[in-house]
């Protein structure tokens, strides 16, 4: 697998403020369904042959998601367009390895990660995401696009154990920049010691995955 792989009158008033209290109700429900999501430990996948696409402003908010992407993460369009990409995440997923894609997407370069996510129904879901800036017809940055395919099993069993690790040690600081500086320097401890970085030991984990097999769809 190489990078090449991962190459939105009374009459009218009345109509008016109709649509505007459907629009409010269907946000309030939103609202009220993601802030009650809690992982539920069941374990979600796709097709190998499957690709989750979204696109995001500058600020992160979902402009775009395909139907793979509504289908796994158990949400309607109306539902995710418009909030935060950060309503999948999954209370297992390190911050540090976020501040990674963030900083490096933000000085405008792609980034190869392993994500888990949260669905809209408490289950998980592991994807292996590939997250590109967006420019637009003047070249000005404009937003980001992520494509998402399944990681193989066999990297799974390597990333979740040092994930869990990392969740861990953000668990042990009360402050959220502690535990981002903790999570940060195991991180790059890890890797140092590997003689890799994030990006070297990603694509270990991908070409030793070949061999074995991918998660099955459910």
């Amino acid at each position: 697998m190489t990078a090449k792989d991962f190459t939105v009158s009374d009459d009218v008033s009345a109509t008016v403020h109709g649509a505007a209290s459907c629009v409010g109700s269907q946000a309030g429900e939103r609202a009220m369904r993601q802030g009650k999501v809690r992982p539920s430990g069941v374990v979600r996948t796709f097709g190998a042959d499957e690709i989750i696409v979204t696109k995001t402003d500058l600020k992160g908010r979902i402009t775009y998601a395909n139907d793979v992407f509504l289908r796994v993460s158990a949400y309607d369009e109306h539902e995710i367009v418009g909030q935060p990409h950060s309503v999948i995440r999954h209370p297992d997923m390190p911050r540090c390895v976020f501040r990674l894609l963030w900083d490096t997407i933000q000085e405008n370069q792609e980034i190869f990660a392993y994500v888990v996510n949260l669905a809209g129904d408490g289950a998980h879901y592991w994807v292996l995401a590939h997250v590109t800036p967006s420019t637009d017809t003047s070249g000005r940055p404009s937003g980001y696009h992520s494509n998402r395919r399944v990681p193989t099993a066999g990297a799974l069993r390597q990333i979740e154990p040092l994930y869990a690790s990392l969740v861990a040690e953000e668990r042990r600081h009360s402050r959220p920049a502690d535990a981002l500086e903790a999570s940060t320097a195991m991180l790059t401890e890890n890797l140092a010691a590997r003689g890799m970085s994030y990006d070297q030991y990603l694509w270990s984990t991908v070409a030793d995955g070949v061999t074995g097999t991918r998660t099955s769809a459910k």
